[in-house]
Formats: C-alpha cells, sequence, structure tokens
C-alpha cells in the first residue's frame, strides 16, 4: 500500500514481509483538502496519522493568535501526543496547509495489532521515545535560543522553507510575523 509508511515503521522497528504487509493493509486512506481540519480542539485524537503526501499542522489558538506547535512533513507522523494516550480532549487543531494525503490507523486497531504483532509494542515503545526527544529539543530550543538562532535553524530545512507560509513559521519560532520579517532582514 506505501512504501513510505513501510520505511517509517522499520525505522523503529523490524518486521517481516508479512507482518509488515499486514499491518500497513489495515491503515486507511484519506484525502484532505488545503485548510482542512483532521483534528479540532475538544476532540480526542483516537488516530495515528502518517503523511503519504502533503503536510499538516498542529497548532492551539489563544487570546485569538493561532500557535504553530509542529508540522507534519511527507513520510512523518502526525498525532496529538497527550489526547492520543490519555483519551482526553485535545487542545490543538491539526490542518492541512496544502492538499494532503494521510494513511491513519485507529487506537483501537494499534491495539488490536499489540496482540496479532506484538513487534508493534515496541514499534510505538521507539516512535514514543523519538517523539519526546524531538519534543525536548523543540522546547529546549524554545528557551535557550535566540529568535533569530530558531530562523537559522529552520533555514537548514528545506521543507519548513519550502512549504509553510511565514506567519506560521513566525509563530511556530514564537515571534510575530513583523518581527520575522525583520530577522529575514538582517539575516540576507
Amino acid at each position: 500500500m506505501s512504501t513510505g509508511l513501510k520505511h517509517f515503521i522499520n525505522n523503529y522497528v523490524t518486521l517481516d514481509d508479512a507482518g509488515l504487509d499486514d499491518i500497513v493493509n489495515r491503515f486507511t486512506k484519506k484525502h484532505l483538502k488545503k485548510g482542512e481540519l483532521l483534528l479540532q480542539e475538544g476532540d480526542t485524537c483516537k488516530d495515528l496519522v502518517f503523511v503519504q503526501e502533503g503536510c499538516l499542522r498542529l497548532f492551539y489558538v489563544t487570546k485569538d493568535v493561532e500557535i504553530s506547535v509542529w508540522f507534519a512533513f511527507k513520510n512523518s507522523s502526525a498525532i496529538d501526543i497527550y489526547s492520543f494516550i490519555s483519551g482526553k480532549p485535545s487542545i490543538y487543531f491539526l490542518q492541512a496547509i496544502e492538499d494532503t494525503e494521510v494513511l491513519y490507523l485507529p487506537k483501537t486497531e494499534l491495539q488490536q495489532l499489540y496482540e496479532t504483532h506484538p513487534k508493534m509494542q515496541e514499534m510505538m515503545r521507539n516512535f514514543w521515545e523519538d517523539a519526546v526527544l524531538n519534543l525536548i529539543d523543540r522546547f529546549t530550543a524554545l528557551q535557550r535560543d535566540s529568535a533569530d538562532q530558531r530562523y537559522r535553524d529552520l533555514l537548514s530545512k528545506p521543507a519548513f522553507m519550502q512549504k509553510i507560509p511565514q506567519k506560521y513559521l513566525a509563530s511556530f519560532i514564537g515571534v510575530t510575523p513583523t518581527s520575522l520579517s525583520r530577522i529575514r532582514k538582517n539575516i540576507r
């Protein structure tokens, strides 16, 4: 079904071809139009989502301002980890920032896979560990690095610079769009 999804899973665990095919075939495809929401604040995140094409943005709204927290590009996962694990309502929105194709697996199906393919537990543990490390890196950068440095770090990530609108990049690095314009002007 998806070479990208197979590669993603194989980054976290080694499975035989039959097991990998069975797991991948349990995912369902969904197409999202630019701007369409996959998750809304107040909903519970019940699906493990893999971006097959396109890009998703995880954000929250405070005082009528959207704050971008995470971007999921092609061949990566998008999820509200807290809501997915706890079963509590999300404080986030998950939105397609361009036409996007995702593959998703309901949490109930994932739990069944734990029984039929015990290595899925190892895969998910490794995935959660990777996600936590990325979140710690992001949190540390927001606390330690200047906005200029956070923007410079994004310059080395072509997907961010090519796909993400400036207003989303600004909130992602913790500045206003006007401040981002100033930073970009000073760096050039």
